[in-house]
């Protein structure tokens, strides 16, 4: 299924075309936007290949050719690529971020963290470096690692936002909210303009019950009011915690002229319909999603009750059997075919 946005962790990040093999350790943009990379995917693999044979101790070549292949599924082959580069140039931040990240995508979460580690090693004021590390490490759920990476940035810039934010995720996944809520606070004074922090202040104090995470929700759309992730958070809160359906399907609705191929967005809305007994407007809603989505199984599921209690239990039927087609392992969709075909 494919998704529209990203958490503040776990996003691949693509390789541009050359590197600078003199990146500033304390500086590298360890998120690197994808209009700045467009031009590898126009690469002469075989041009490339045939330069990396005439010099075979250019590392940026490797890199270049790494992207190539990762962008084209090809991960065994990026990985070999971005290995040799940085046994060619291993002062090369950004080789060691790329790589980690490789690693991870690719299900090699011990290299994933070693490859960090030593870049962290190497570049002890390195903050994106050290953000990345605390990154993995929470991950791999190893908090009091990250915490301790957090509080060496600490001692570098005590009042670095994306430190604060990057606490709070931490807090957060070890279930301590107090700590979780000082920290994204903490955040938003640095940077006022961080969504995420904004957001996640809404979750958890809709978490304690405490209504005032409608005004963190709308902070977050002042920074943007077409952010997908803000509006999604408050259309939840919305419909959720104050039982608002009306207002938080209007907000779905805005997500789907926003981003018309997002099929998330039609799918909560077609979620909310059916909390509503509009079954009609969600069967629409769920075909939408899965027209931008032919693989979206819960679309497919909850289309399918729709169409029964519609009263198409052919339609159903249908729906459940595309279903098992894709995923045998399925068991609501299995156990609903069960019962109609009886």
């Amino acid at each position: 299924m494919k998704i529209l946005t990203q958490i503040f962790y776990g996003s691949l990040i693509v390789m541009t075309l050359f590197w600078s093999c003199d990146s500033d350790p304390e500086t590298v943009d360890t998120e690197i936007p994808t209009e700045e990379i467009s031009r590898s995917g126009n690469v002469d693999i075989d041009g490339l290949t045939q330069k990396i044979a005439a010099t075979p101790d250019d590392p940026a070549l490797y890199a270049a050719r790494a992207a190539f292949w990762w962008q084209n599924e090809g991960f065994d082959e990026a990985i070999t690529d971005l290995e040799q580069a940085l046994s060619l140039d291993s002062t090369n931040v950004e080789y060691y971020h790329v790589l980690s990240d490789f690693y991870l995508e690719y299900y090699k979460s011990r290299k994933a963290l070693l490859t960090i580690e030593k870049a962290a090693n190497m570049y002890p004021r390195g903050i994106p470096t050290w953000l990345k590390l605390a990154e993995f490490q929470l991950i791999l759920k190893q908090h009091e690692n990250a915490l301790f990476s957090l509080e060496h940035i600490r001692t570098i810039d005590p009042q670095n936002a994306e430190m604060f934010f990057m606490f709070g995720t931490v807090f957060k996944d070890m279930d301590k909210i107090d700590q979780a809520l000082n920290a994204f606070q903490s955040a938003v004074e640095q940077e006022p303009d961080l969504i995420d922090a904004w957001i996640n202040l809404g979750q958890l104090f809709a978490q304690k019950e405490n209504k005032i995470a409608l005004k963190y929700f709308d902070n977050a759309l002042r920074v943007d009011s077409n952010n997908i992730e803000a509006i999604k958070a408050k259309a939840y809160y919305l419909a959720n915690d104050l039982d608002d359906l009306t207002e938080a399907v209007r907000l779905y609705k805005r997500i789907n002229v926003i981003a018309p191929q997002y099929e998330e967005g039609y799918y909560d809305i077609g979620l909310l319909y059916m909390d509503m007994d509009s079954l009609e407007l969600a069967w629409k809603s769920f075909d939408l999603a899965i027209k931008n989505e032919p693989t979206f199984l819960n679309a497919y599921y909850f289309r399918g009750i729709a169409s029964e209690k519609r009263g198409n239990v052919a339609a159903a039927i249908s729906d459940f059997k595309q279903i098992l087609n894709l995923d045998p392992d399925f068991d609501a969709a299995k156990d609903a075919l069960a019962k109609l075909e009886e």
